[in-house]
């Protein structure tokens, strides 16, 4: 496990999936139930507060798919793409630390937003900068060593935070003094561990400087959904993609918000994700290593598989806390590595010189594909007012993903 025979430029990339996983973590735990807290303070909000998180997330992701193919297309023009990810990084710091600041769920939320747009900008930037940093016969062990040490990293962050808002009693802090000290250290961690890959991953691949960038981006999109469609092996990889990252997405996103609303304690739900970041360690770097001996796509039906046995658990026998710390040891054993190997596999598939722009793509049917996932559990949650029945509607979108994947010509 250890990064001694890697790269500086590959150290350099992997750690920043140190440094942001640590407010990813901190989103997917303590923040929904902390917007929950601020939601109970309004009846006509308290009830619905599982739809009202889910509704945040859509929108945050709707910003990213339409805004990326056309920043990706920019960024992949020479010196741009680090550009864009400080950018990103900037405003992303600044806005987690304003989240602790609103003591109205609504203003809390918009903020939010704007953390998650800047967050999951900085990662499109980020997975075409893994071209630069890498060989093509090392992308599947470097990206997965990047989740792998994001989850075990993000933990020490993570844990001061916990911490601080389990003790805040004792330290004589309200909650939401508290919740600030956890945003302040969140967003120094993120910017710290950004250090190294502005310092040291330079933009290799590129394409030649154009007047008008915005416009020729603009009206490049079609060219590119061509160029997409017309490879037999992007065509069907990005279609699976699109279905199966949604559920994955999804359960992610609203797993501590879906069981807090079943009445798990927050501090089983937030202790037991916390278990999930230290199984996902080990099994990230075992993926990555599997995915180059036995095959990527192999290790991404593996676990499609996986997660979609996740998803009839979740909604069928996740009652209490003990079964929600099996649901997340179950996850940590598939999160990073499907992750790690959709990435990497995409950069295989992708042309060099418009890597970005591809990427910006990549990130569309993913972040699409959380629209309909965050979108379907809202729309059950609030006409059925039963949270497990939009568990159960994810399950469709891994069989479709698998069926799709399967269509992808195996890589010589």
């Amino acid at each position: 496990m250890a990064l001694t025979k890697f790269t500086k430029a590959e150290k350099s990339w992997i750690l920043y999936d140190v440094g942001n996983s640590a407010l990813v973590l901190l989103a997917t735990s303590v923040i929904p139930i902390y917007f929950n807290s601020l939601a109970a303070a309004d009846p006509a909000v308290e009830q619905v507060a599982v739809g009202a998180w889910g509704t945040a997330e859509t929108v945050a992701s709707l910003v990213i798919a339409l805004l990326m193919p056309i920043l990706g297309s920019i960024a992949d023009m020479k010196g741009m793409r680090k550009k864009f990810i400080i950018a990103c990084i900037a405003i992303g710091v600044a806005a987690t630390v304003a989240m602790g600041f609103p003591s109205h769920w609504l203003t809390f939320l918009i903020v939010y937003v704007v953390s998650a747009i800047a967050l999951n900008a900085s990662f499109v930037f980020y997975d075409a900068l893994l071209v630069d940093a890498t060989t093509e016969e090392k992308m599947d062990e470097v990206s997965s060593q990047g989740f792998a040490w994001g989850y075990v990293g993000s933990c020490i962050p993570f844990v001061i935070c916990l911490l601080i808002v389990l003790n805040r009693e004792k330290l004589g802090l309200p909650l939401q003094t508290a919740m600030l000290i956890a945003f302040v250290i969140t967003a120094v961690w993120w910017a710290a561990f950004s250090i190294p890959l502005v310092k040291n991953v330079e933009q290799k691949s590129y394409k030649p400087y154009r007047p008008h960038a915005i416009r020729n981006a603009v009206t490049g999109i079609g060219t590119t959904l061509r160029a997409i469609w017309a490879d037999e092996s992007m065509r069907y990889f990005i279609l699976a993609y699109f279905f199966y990252i949604d559920g994955v997405h999804t359960i992610i996103k609203m797993a501590t918000s879906y069981g807090s609303n079943l009445g798990i304690e927050g501090t089983q739900l937030v202790l037991a994700l916390l278990v999930t970041q230290f199984v996902a360690w080990p099994s990230s770097i075992i993926y990555g290593k599997l995915g180059t001996t036995v095959g990527t796509k192999k290790m991404l039906l593996v676990g499609i598989v996986g997660y979609a046995c996740i998803t009839f658990f979740a909604a069928f026998f996740l009652r209490t806390a003990t079964e929600f710390w099996i649901l997340a040891i179950c996850v940590g054993l598939f999160q990073g590595g499907i992750q790690a190997l959709s990435r990497s596999e995409f950069g295989k598939l992708c042309p060099k010189d418009h890597v970005n722009e591809y990427f910006g793509f990549f990130d569309i049917f993913g972040k699409y594909a959380a629209i309909l996932g965050t979108g379907l559990v809202s729309i059950f949650t609030f006409v059925t007012g039963n949270p497990s029945l939009g568990v159960l509607s994810v399950a469709i979108l891994f069989v479709i993903g698998f069926a799709m994947l399967l269509k992808v010509p195996d890589r010589k």
